[in-house]
């Protein structure tokens, strides 16, 4: 049996619509930490994107802190102009190191790290967006035996980031954004789902 620990999610264009949307299809009880990495400009505003996505979800939502132990049941964003990390040891932490496909956070810098640290119990959802950030990542996911689920490329804002998470790595579902909240709540309940449909 499989006990998620954590949901990762990666937006970029058409992001915040997305992801208020995914958001307010979960329960507060859903249970996994729920962290996300959404392209944005540097100069964005510190706790912003928080305050609006905190509209769409009972759980609590708050930019990530460095050296910030990594709770269920709360949602984390990562600040803008910094990649958000989760350590082996399960607490997240924050750098300025590189842009990585043209980003910072990049989607792949967060994937990458939760597939080493959660394994198996790490869930990795791409959303919509336009370059290929986060495909990279999403396959480390599904190589860790963790589950990699794609937004449907054609109801996607913008299919491209779509599109190569589903070159990179056989998704585990590719959903409607309206049917990704049930998915969760169906996989988080249910351990023992057997994976793999789409």
């Amino acid at each position: 049996m499989i006990d998620y620990e954590l949901i990762v999610v990666g937006a970029s264009w058409g992001g915040l619509s997305a992801v208020s949307s995914l958001l307010r299809g979960l329960p507060d009880d859903l249970g996994p930490a729920i962290a996300i990495a959404q392209h944005r400009s540097a100069d964005s505003q510190d706790g912003g994107l928080a305050s609006l996505l905190q509209l769409a979800s009972a759980m609590p939502v708050a930019d990530a802190e460095d050296k910030q132990p990594v709770e269920r049941g709360h949602v984390y964003i990562a600040p803008p102009d910094y990649h958000l990390l989760i350590e082996p040891s399960r607490y997240f932490s924050l750098s300025t190191d590189e842009r990585v496909s043209f980003a910072r956070p990049s989607i792949d810098v967060l994937f990458e790290s939760a597939a080493d640290a959660y394994g198996a119990q790490a869930i990795g959802i791409i959303l919509t967006g336009a370059n290929d950030d986060g495909a990279r990542g999403l396959a480390r996911i599904k190589d860790a035996g963790g589950v990699a689920l794609v937004q449907s490329p054609g109801e996607a804002e913008r299919r491209t980031m779509p599109d190569a998470a589903l070159a990179a790595t056989v998704a585990d579902a590719i959903l409607p954004l309206e049917d990704i909240g049930p998915f969760l709540r169906g996989l988080c309940s249910l351990p023992t789902m057997v994976r793999g449909s789409t």
